[in-house]
């Protein structure tokens, strides 16, 4: 199955940055339609979503993102997020979504993760956000990032 070209929960998304983090997440196109596939299709970044949950399940994943981690649209939406890290990494990986859970909004991290094949890379400059529903209540959290490096020359744990 593709990912839908639906509004939900990509409004929330970039709602959610726009007022967050002041900026926008994307070209600057009102049609929702036309967001939805742009955001799915050609933004040239990776973007994911997780829900609220206690053990928060991805909601959303463009097609830069399916490729980074190697996964169908169907693999991956419903998956638990903390498995998108190492076991020995979700420590870092918990704090700084607890950061973005107390302070809105995050910049500049840095994490390892982990394919499907089990290919280690790096994200870097990620940005990671509170994603809220139309009453502001937080709904999950969303991450976008525009960069990965090879972690081929680190040891596994």
């Amino acid at each position: 199955m593709a990912p839908p070209h639906s509004l939900s929960p990509l409004d929330a998304i970039v709602d959610s940055y726009q007022r967050l983090v002041g900026e926008p997440l994307e070209p600057g196109t009102r049609d929702p339609l036309a967001l939805a596939r742009w955001l799915d299709e050609s933004a040239p970044y990776c973007l994911l979503a997780h829900s609220a949950e206690a053990d928060p399940r991805f909601v959303y994943a463009n097609r830069a993102a399916l490729r980074c981690f190697e996964y169908s649209w169907d693999e991956l939406v419903g998956m638990p997020s903390r498995l998108s890290a190492e076991a020995p990494n979700r420590a870092e990986r918990d704090a700084l979504l607890s950061a973005v859970a107390r302070d809105g909004y995050a910049r500049g991290y840095r994490g390892l993760r982990i394919a499907k094949s089990g290919r280690r890379f790096w994200i870097e400059d990620v940005t990671v956000w509170n994603v809220l529903d139309a009453d502001g209540q937080p709904c999950g959290q969303a991450a976008t990032y525009r960069r990965t490096a090879p972690a081929d020359d680190m040891p596994r744990s």
